[in-house]
């Protein structure tokens, strides 16, 4: 449903990204790892046609996001770390104005509209203004955006960012049936005991490269920590850098 292939970024004579080779399955939960700074912003980016790659491909449901980044977006829902709303709106406004955009139908987008909202528990402030919300609430309202149109692959960067424990345990039960429907999720985190508990597989960023992908039982075996956790693993494979690439 993802895959990229050599995919490498260029900032002047800066090698942001190099050569990076990954595949996400249908319905698959899989976590992009890596110190501050190693490049995954840079990934995200250029998988959701933010930024074209220097060379390399990225397909989403297979389209090149380059070739063919209409049909491509269609796929996507996008969840960026901050939430990027227009606060004098309501949420239902905000909702319709996605929708509208996405090409959706009136019906269709109301359903969607009133079924989301009250996933994520946000129906008794569809009417009321965004710049009432809270940070937990607004990240929870660019998820209902982000899953508005249905996508196949939902890419979102730190998703637990702001939330609660009551928000965080709803976002993660809702991802696990998005990904029972066979929607693949790409999910960059710094929070290695969701990663642990959520993903399939993992792969680890660090200076611009893959430096191990698996389970987390396979990147444990690969460092010698046999039934060491994703924390381990990860400050093992990357020796605690925290310089890099974007």
């Amino acid at each position: 449903m993802i895959e990229l292939v050599d995919l490498s970024k260029n900032y002047g004579a800066f090698q942001a990204l190099k050569d990076i080779n990954l595949r996400v399955r249908e319905g698959e939960i899989f976590g992009f790892l890596g110190p501050n700074g190693a490049g995954k912003t840079t990934t995200i980016k250029i998988m959701a046609g933010l930024m074209k790659p220097t060379s390399g491909k990225a397909r989403i449901a297979g389209y090149d996001i380059c070739k063919e980044p209409t049909k491509a977006k269609a796929q996507i829902g996008l969840v960026p770390d901050r939430p990027f709303l227009y606060e004098k709106l309501t949420a239902r406004e905000f909702l319709k104005f996605v929708g509208t955009i996405r090409g959706m139908g009136a019906s269709d987008l109301e359903a969607q509209m009133e079924g989301l909202l009250h996933t994520f528990g946000l129906d008794s402030w569809a009417d009321k203004l965004i710049e009432n919300f809270s940070h937990g609430m607004k990240q929870r309202l660019v998820m209902c955006a982000a899953l508005l149109h249905r996508p196949k692959v939902l890419i979102v960067d730190e998703p637990m960012v702001g939330l609660d424990p009551k928000g965080a345990r709803l976002v993660k039960e809702i991802f696990r049936k998005e990904a029972q429907k066979g929607v693949s999720i790409f999910m960059s985190t710094h929070t290695l005991e969701v990663a642990q508990e959520m993903c399939h597989r993992v792969a680890i960023l660090d200076r611009g490269r893959i430096v191990a992908q698996g389970t987390a039982e396979e990147l444990a075996a690969m460092t010698g920590q046999f039934g060491a956790d994703l924390e381990e693993v990860f400050l093992r494979l990357t020796a605690g850098e925290e310089e890099g690439c974007l």
